[in-house]
């Protein structure tokens, strides 16, 4: 008895002393995510909210961005840039090639098969076991008076973010929210970019603070 009752002893100990693994965090979207694990990027911003906060060893921060992407290009890919890295916790940032790429390049996605891939996304993700939240596309162009040419499409398209993330009762970072918010106080002169972006749509510094800020919220509440 006495034995047995040592033996569950130093197991317990053990336990204890066997260190938890990090919460691994995949950041899934487009060129403003692959531009994120770069000094100033947000992901990067995010690794150093955690260590000022004693956190670094609790998380471990992946990017998983590739740029031009929209959600079926995220739909193709997610198995080995996602899911093999088995995360605890999957971010989806997508929205913007999906708009912008109709007037650029005349491709982008159809309301209705963005929704479908985005289900699909997050089905996905839920079955392999990774908490998810949805972010909404921030914008293309500053302009504060919603004269960007697609600011029509961009509010439509979170919309339809904003709905998934309540059908599928998801958190929502509300980056298109956040940044209009942002520019209402800060683009006195109704400029089209430099407020948060560099080129209306990648983000600068100010930018990149912002996303880091919004996101980490909803990071550390969701472990």
């Amino acid at each position: 008895m006495r034995t047995v009752l040592l033996f569950l002893i130093f197991a317990i100990v053990g336990m204890a002393l066997t260190p938890s693994k990090p919460i691994r965090v995949v950041f899934f979207g487009d060129s403003i995510t692959q531009a994120a694990v770069k000094p100033g990027g947000y992901i990067t911003r995010i690794g150093d909210m955690l260590k000022t906060q004693n956190r670094a060893n609790d998380y471990e921060l992946i990017g998983a961005g590739i740029g031009g992407n929209k959600i079926y290009d995220l739909f193709l890919r997610m198995d080995e840039d996602v899911l093999a890295k088995q995360p605890n916790i999957t971010f989806v940032y997508v929205g913007v090639n999906d708009v912008w790429h109709k007037r650029t390049y005349g491709t982008g996605t159809d309301p209705d098969k963005f929704v479908k891939f985005y289900e699909a996304v997050i089905k996905k993700l839920q079955a392999a076991g990774s908490k998810v939240i949805l972010c909404t596309p921030a914008v293309i162009g500053e302009k504060t008076d919603y004269s960007n040419d697609q600011d029509g499409d961009l509010q439509q398209y979170s919309k339809l973010i904003r709905d998934l993330a309540a059908r599928n009762n998801l958190p929502l970072c509300d980056l298109r929210k956040a940044f209009l918010e942002y520019n209402l106080k800060n683009n006195p002169t109704n400029a089209e970019k430099g407020i948060l972006t560099t080129d209306r749509v990648h983000l600068n510094d100010a930018g990149n603070q912002l996303v880091a800020d919004e996101m980490y919220k909803l990071m550390v509440a969701a472990k």
